[in-house]
């Protein structure tokens, strides 16, 4: 990704600098031998000085750099950051930027400290609705979050996105920000710096805050294996998956405690669980029966074990003993109602 050695570059910059703005700026950014990065007060206190003589010391380090020979003479290393930065999107989250640009960890803070100290880089601060980031090119960088805003704002809570449709909605609202098309993975690179928005350990994406999104639990791991399966599931089955999915241990025991628990499961059968949101409604056979004869009215004893039978995986006998609990009447055309 690289043609020089970051510490190298660092090493020079530093080099013609006064003993004490080397040390601010090589704790401050981690380019010592530990990669430790201390804070203004911590410095200030070993020097006796305040927090804000810290940074000003700190300000004018960078700003003797910029203006030294030594920078002029790494200019191309600059410029070589910039065309990385460049060719992996122009606007980075700062942790994807140290993921994808460092040859190791040792080069991670002084990829930082060059981003800092270049004059090519800009650094937006996290917010509520993004990451820490850097751009080089400050329209595209508005461009991207004002279409990261509205992709959020159009997906809905629950819902569950698969990659290639989210990319393909995210592209229209760039294409309305100016934004010409660019590859996929420019795209994905896009999607991590917002908080709002992220992917599900299946590939899905939707609202960060959104159960399905940000696993916290088994229950959340069973949802997502349920609703890849697409068809209710024994709770055994259900531990299976999450294991075969996730590669995380489920024991089914837990794992049917936890379904019993969570109201986005309903049981449909012996140890079979479905997804409320497929149609299925909660509550005992007799409920079911009462919901369906609400809903359609009057019905002969065929017509409602049919209809059992869409919600709940029971035997005709069991549809039947139901029937006769006393919450239901046979009319004289044989039908059943509501007594």
């Amino acid at each position: 990704m690289l043609s020089f050695a970051p510490k190298a570059v660092t090493k020079d910059l530093l080099a013609n600098l006064p003993d004490r703005s080397r040390k601010v700026l090589t704790h401050r950014f981690g380019l010592g031998n530990t990669g430790e990065r201390r804070t203004l007060d911590a410095i200030g206190k070993e020097y006796g000085i305040t927090r804000e003589r810290i940074r000003q010391i700190e300000s004018h380090g960078l700003g003797s750099i910029r203006g030294s020979e030594a920078y002029t003479s790494h200019t191309k290393a600059i410029d070589d950051l910039k065309r990385a930065i460049h060719e992996l999107g122009g606007v980075l989250a700062e942790h994807v930027l140290l993921k994808e640009v460092p040859k190791s960890e040792t080069d991670k803070n002084h990829i930082i400290f060059l981003l800092t100290v270049g004059h090519h880089f800009n650094y937006e601060r996290e917010n509520n609705n993004f990451h820490a980031r850097w751009h080089v090119d400050e329209s595209l960088s508005d461009s991207i979050e004002r279409a990261l805003i509205r992709l959020y704002e159009a997906v809905e809570l629950e819902n569950l996105i698969p990659q290639d449709e989210f990319l393909a909605l995210f592209e229209k609202f760039l294409k309305e920000e100016g934004i010409k098309s660019r590859p996929n993975d420019h795209m994905e690179r896009w999607l991590m710096i917002s908080k709002r928005i992220s992917k599900n350990p299946l590939g899905e994406w939707g609202r960060t805050e959104s159960p399905h999104v940000r696993i916290r639990n088994t229950r959340d791991f069973a949802y997502l294996t349920l609703k890849r399966h697409g068809s209710p599931m024994h709770f055994t089955e259900v531990a299976s998956g999450i294991e075969k999915l996730f590669r995380r241990n489920a024991h089914p025991a837990t794992t049917h405690n936890e379904l019993i628990k969570d109201q986005r499961f309903v049981l449909v059968g012996r140890g079979l669980y479905a997804l409320k949101e497929w149609g299925y409604a909660p509550g005992v056979v007799r409920e079911v029966i009462r919901n369906i004869l609400e809903r359609e009215g009057p019905l002969t004893r065929s017509e409602i074990v049919e209809r059992v039978k869409r919600e709940r995986y029971v035997k005709d006998a069991t549809v039947m003993v139901n029937l006769q609990n006393g919450s239901f009447t046979r009319m004289a055309d044989g039908k059943y109602a509501l007594n």
